[in-house]
């Protein structure tokens, strides 16, 4: 990796219940990413490095899940936090705005941020371009992150694509983009 993993933190965004088989807003291969969050997270577990576990509530009238106080946003158990783990509650797609994680980074003197989680085109996406404009590394372990699929002006767009359309516009500028299997093997697993 280009950023020396000492000064690396793990970000696991939005894993949570909602977004699984039998959720409020499934998205397509939760399973699959929440798989590849898990290799990632026991790496960084294994190694003392820092790990946040970012939590989205929908306090907001109207909301349809993740709503506070429902199981559904509660972080799922193929990540569950251990005593000790930071985890960060938001309002926001940006897991910056409005809460302590900035504070947070830079108390453990974070430089470069890996990223898994979801979706990949709201809050993975906020998020990584966040960061990255306020100088850190990023690096997107791709297929730990999942997505859904939208509709536009009468047109599908598959989960698939849309996954694929917002890692390629990340790739541009805002992270490095790396499966999970290859991240593990350069960073020494």
């Amino acid at each position: 990796m280009d950023t020396p993993l000492e000064n690396a933190a793990l970000l696991l965004i939005d894993i949570q219940n909602d977004y699984f088989p039998g959720g409020r807003f499934e998205l397509d291969g939760a399973d699959a990413a929440a798989g590849k969050a898990r290799a990632a997270l026991d790496f960084f577990r294994e190694r003392g490095l820092p790990v946040i576990h970012i939590r989205h509530e929908s306090p907001q009238p109207g909301a349809t899940f993740f709503l506070p106080g429902t199981p559904g946003a509660e972080i799922h158990s193929r990540v569950e936090p251990r005593p000790g783990e930071a985890v960060v509650l938001k309002h926001f797609p940006n897991s910056f705005r409005e809460t302590d994680l900035q504070e947070r980074l830079r108390a453990l003197g974070v430089k470069h941020l890996v990223v898994t989680g979801m979706m990949t085109l709201m809050c993975v996406d906020a998020t990584a371009r966040a960061a990255a404009d306020q100088g850190y590394a990023v690096t997107i372990l791709h297929d730990a992150c999942a997505a859904r699929s939208l509709e536009f002006n009468g047109q599908h767009v598959s989960a698939p694509q849309v996954h694929a359309a917002f890692l390629a516009a990340l790739g541009m500028g805002y992270g490095k983009l790396v499966p999970t299997a290859e991240f593990l093997a350069q960073s020494g697993r």
